[in-house]
């Protein structure tokens, strides 16, 4: 397939996934455009928008339109790394008898991610997220686990006004392609 095949390929994708996901979300069509742009470019996109404006909604219509595996974290105060990146646990092997130890995966291991709320939680916590971004692994004792392509972060983020926020670093918000500021709908949406 020569490059304008597969750009008229990505462009007839494009312009289907808009009108699936147009089913659900009524209006963001800039926004919903720059997540295609960040998706098809294989960069991240972080959302910033009060509560209550569908962002959560958008991004798992756009998994589901797509049909790619979609996981959501819930970032919270006590939220931990290894609650994003999985951890090891101890087990007995039953023909063995012996103990050994098994990774087991969180929920960064999808397609799609939502980090929900990224400014709720610590920076430790958002350094694992942002670090596994980069670096598209994961490592728990000293093993590397490949996180699946496509790999695709969106991170939603309440105003830094509110109460109980962190606001990311600068080095952190560059893993990010595009900060996109959600707004309400117009009158006429």
């Amino acid at each position: 397939m020569d490059q304008i095949e597969s750009l008229k390929l990505v462009h007839t994708q494009y312009q289907a996934i808009r009108k699936e996901v147009a089913k659900v979300i009524i209006g963001q069509d800039d926004i919903l455009e720059a997540l295609l742009i960040a998706f098809f470019s294989k960069g991240h996109a972080q959302l910033v928008g009060v509560p209550g404006l569908a962002k959560t909604m958008m991004i798992q219509s756009l998994a589901d339109v797509m049909d790619l595996h979609f996981k959501r974290i819930q970032f919270t105060p006590d939220l931990m790394p290894s609650d994003i990146t999985g951890t090891e646990v101890i087990e007995e092997n039953r023909q063995s008898g012996k103990r050994e130890f098994r990774f087991i995966k969180g929920p960064i291991f999808g397609n799609i991610i939502l980090a929900d709320e990224i400014n709720r939680t610590p920076p430790k916590t958002q350094s694992a997220l942002l670090e596994a971004m980069q670096e598209q692994q994961v490592t728990a004792a000293g093993t590397s686990y490949a996180l699946e392509a496509p790999f695709f972060v969106l991170a939603t983020q309440n105003p830094i006004e509110q109460e109980g926020t962190y606001p990311l670093p600068e080095a952190q918000l560059d893993r990010f392609m595009f900060q996109l500021n959600v707004g309400y709908p117009s009158a006429e949406e």
